[in-house]
């Protein structure tokens, strides 16, 4: 499955306006909160989410995969080891990533001084300034996903799911 699809199933496409318009949503528009189980709820807010990046990375004019180098080396210089693993792949699938980054001048790789087999990569200005814009619509959107919850739910909501990616971070089978 790729990374912007939804898992099989009874899907079909919210009618209105607003943002969110035109994502598909696992069982349609309304959703009763009495029948749904939570991995059911956190499937279709995955594909939700997955959408919504897919859809901004295509108005900056970026694959997802590039938005998602370009958010990580926000951060600063990565070597290609530490990109693999963040990417979950092989520091050759990365190759290709690369190249396609580098050719829109929008990351470079250079050597590392005193190790001429690790690589460094780093963002150049555009890419800088694609990842800023990119990673800003991305924050606006999310915030407006959960813009109706309140201070405390939404104070609640955040606990929740860092509590969730610390314990999966942290414990041996996430890895």
């Amino acid at each position: 499955m790729s990374e912007t699809q939804i898992p099989p199933g009874p899907a079909r496409v919210r009618r209105g306006g607003g943002r969110f318009a035109g994502f598909a949503q696992v069982h349609g528009a309304g959703v009763d909160p009495a029948e749904l189980d939570v991995a059911a709820g956190l499937i279709q807010l995955t594909g939700l989410i997955q959408g919504l990046y897919a859809g901004i990375s295509e108005r900056h004019d970026l694959t997802p995969v590039q938005a998602k180098l370009l958010c990580v080396l926000l951060d600063g210089p990565k070597g290609m080891a530490e990109l693999a693993q963040c990417f979950g792949v092989e520091k050759a699938a990365l190759t290709g990533l690369m190249d396609r980054a580098e050719k829109r001048g929008l990351a470079e790789r250079s050597p590392v001084p005193g190790d001429r087999r690790a690589v460094r990569v780093t963002l150049t200005d555009p890419g800088r300034r694609a990842a800023i814009a990119f990673h800003a619509e991305v924050g606006e959107a999310l915030n407006e996903l959960i813009g109706h919850l309140s201070d405390a739910d939404r104070e609640h909501f955040r606990a929740v799911m860092a509590g969730i990616i610390t314990r999966c971070r942290t414990s041996p089978s996430s890895s």
